[in-house]
């Protein structure tokens, strides 16, 4: 009689038919051509050439452009060996959700799937985990062996702190990696002061942004007078959740968070995707995927 597959063994497993699915969908909308869950702009510098029209803005240089011959654009070679990391919000906030469905949970599945595609495509990936300190860190690698050590130990992580700081988290970050990189940004985005640093992130690296989201968080039920537990602070209030000011007040609450990180992002001209844990992420990746693919990487 075969032996039954370990938790981990079936973790792998459903991993992997979501990787499946997804590189199967994004090369059959790309007809053939999908190269890369990966790709993006070149990596490297190459050379200068004056402005033409159909250029993006971004690749003006303007330090040699400000030396008066005219307006130039960066060009770019990719490099052979992509560079990828994965940076997750771990903190407390994560953890709401429906059991096996928490924002948390769905974190996880994508660093995991996207780990099993990197080890695929022979990139080199790393991974952050933070909370408000530095929770969980495994510098690059690449290969099936460098993936599988990745998931066991994120799904492991039992984070030790709480509360939530996506600016030192992202500071963490530009200090790890030595070149230009493909950043993969994970959390719920429920913090504030953190636009100087994503704006740094965005301009030295190759930014996607995902933010989870949760379906309660948006609408909160009617329970009457309750104790609210908050999970950063550890402080427990009793509030009224009957009442439409404190339903009002919620509301704008999640509508501020959900909207901020887009405007960030739009302004920036950085990958931006909202997921719900209600949703199957397998498709808006794909359709994330395809949209760097058809504009050569960052849009």
């Amino acid at each position: 009689m075969k032996p039954a597959d370990s938790p981990f063994q079936q973790l792998v497993r459903r991993l992997r038919q979501m990787e499946i699915r997804i590189l199967k969908a994004v090369d059959a909308q790309l007809q053939g051509n999908f190269h890369s869950v990966f790709k993006g702009t070149g990596l490297e510098v190459d050379e200068v050439r004056l402005y033409q029209y159909g250029d993006e803005v971004r690749a003006i240089d303007w330090a040699v452009s400000s030396k008066g011959h005219g307006t130039f654009v960066k060009t770019y070679k990719e490099e052979r060996e992509q560079q990828v990391l994965l940076l997750l919000d771990v903190s407390a906030s994560q953890q709401v959700g429906a059991a096996g469905r928490r924002k948390l949970d769905m974190g996880r599945d994508i660093c995991g799937v996207l780990a099993l595609a990197a080890a695929r495509q022979d990139a080199q990936l790393g991974l952050l985990a933070f909370s408000d300190q530095k929770e969980l860190y495994l510098p690059s690698g690449k290969g099936n062996h460098h993936a599988y050590s990745l998931i066991k130990r994120l799904y492991e992580l039992e984070p030790q702190h709480r509360q939530t700081a996506v600016a030192a988290g992202i500071k963490q970050a530009l200090g790890l990696l030595k070149r230009r990189s493909i950043v993969l940004l994970i959390s719920d985005f429920i913090d504030a002061d953190y636009e100087r640093e994503l704006t740094m992130l965005a301009r030295k690296h190759d930014l996607v942004v995902l933010q989870l989201l949760d379906q309660r968080e948006q609408e909160f039920p009617p329970l009457g007078i309750i104790p609210l537990h908050d999970q950063e602070s550890g402080r427990t209030v009793w509030t009224n959740t009957s009442s439409e000011a404190f339903r009002a007040r919620y509301r704008a609450t999640y509508e501020q968070n959900r909207a901020q990180i887009g405007q960030v992002c739009r302004r920036h001209r950085t990958e931006f995707l909202s997921i719900s844990t209600a949703d199957d992420f397998v498709p808006q990746l794909v359709n994330l995927f395809r949209r760097r693919n058809q504009r050569g990487g960052r849009g």
